[in-house]
């Protein structure tokens, strides 16, 4: 087996102190912000960044302690494979959410449609592009009729994961 090893690149700063009151999407939350303070040794990586509207974060589920294979996920009542949901409790706890990008200033980012606790460590940031990012005739398997989902299926709404 391979074992992989990952640097972090920053810290990633929100409102959110408990996982049971972070959105359960970042689109959930357009009006949450918070800010990605980036190591000073890798600020030079920002060049050019601020044309961009959005930005994909991966990061480390820095409060995750376990995982579940099976598990019941915030909009659903029965239990799923965690590959087939965003659960944070994973094998690797790697997470990634797609943020609005408000400012940059030097090596702080000012960000918006955060859905991460407060003090997640930040592993890389990759630019949106629509280009790349958006598919046509996508399936959205058991999310489509997921009992919960009529409570977040306006824009607006917000989530939790309670």
């Amino acid at each position: 087996m391979y074992e992989v090893t990952c640097r972090q690149i920053g810290v990633i700063s929100t409102p959110f102190k408990r996982h049971e009151d972070t959105p359960i999407q970042s689109c959930f939350a357009p009006e949450s912000r918070g800010h990605i303070e980036l190591f000073p040794e890798y600020a030079e990586g920002l060049k050019d960044i601020e044309g961009f509207s959005h930005l994909i974060l991966i990061y480390c589920f820095h409060q995750a302690q376990d995982y579940e294979l099976l598990t019941k996920p915030f909009l659903d009542a029965g239990k799923k494979g965690v590959f087939a949901t965003r659960y944070f409790k994973r094998p690797n706890f790697i997470g990634l959410s797609v943020v609005r990008l408000i400012a940059v200033r030097d090596n702080l980012l000012d960000i918006a449609e955060v859905d991460m606790l407060d003090g997640t460590p930040l592993l890389d940031i990759k630019p949106y592009v629509h280009r790349f990012d958006v598919r046509k005739d996508t399936k959205d398997g058991w999310f489509k009729t997921a009992s919960e989902w009529s409570r977040y299926d306006k824009p607006e709404a917000r989530g939790t994961q309670s």
